[in-house]
């Protein structure tokens, strides 16, 4: 999904908001046995100040499934997290850069649903994992 940054100034569109699917890629999902289940929804909201720098506010929805952390049996989880990013025209290590002209937001989203990622996935709140007694 790109944000054609210069053709909104343009027809002086300074806000907006925006909302698209995307795949994910094959190694987003960093628990182990789990996998990203179907598309990746994105929605948010863009604002172009005046300096040419461009606040992106997006929340990711997907839904993480595999086995539980604990116990492996069947486990899925909703996901839905926020995030605030700003973008800048120079090179700046704390926020994104872009060339003036578009944002491409590929590499935001797919850094957003890494770090939303849970360390684990159970099947259920209270899980205790595997019983070896039994």
């Amino acid at each position: 999904m790109k944000l054609e940054i210069k053709r909104l100034n343009a027809l002086k569109k300074y806000s907006g908001d925006f909302e698209f699917e995307t795949e994910p890629s094959a190694d987003s999902c960093l628990i182990p046995l789990c996998k990203i289940d179907g598309k990746v929804r994105v929605k948010g909201e863009y604002e172009i100040y005046d300096d040419d720098s461009v606040g992106v506010n997006f929340t990711v929805y997907y839904r993480l499934a595999g086995q539980c952390s604990y116990c492996l049996k069947d486990a899925v989880k909703n996901i839905e997290k926020s995030f605030e990013i700003l973008f800048v025209t120079e090179d700046d290590p704390d926020n994104y850069s872009y060339d003036g002209v578009s944002i491409d937001l590929t590499t935001a989203v797919n850094d957003a649903i890494l770090f939303s990622q849970p360390n684990i996935i159970l099947c259920k709140e209270d899980c205790t994992g595997i019983d070896v007694n039994n």
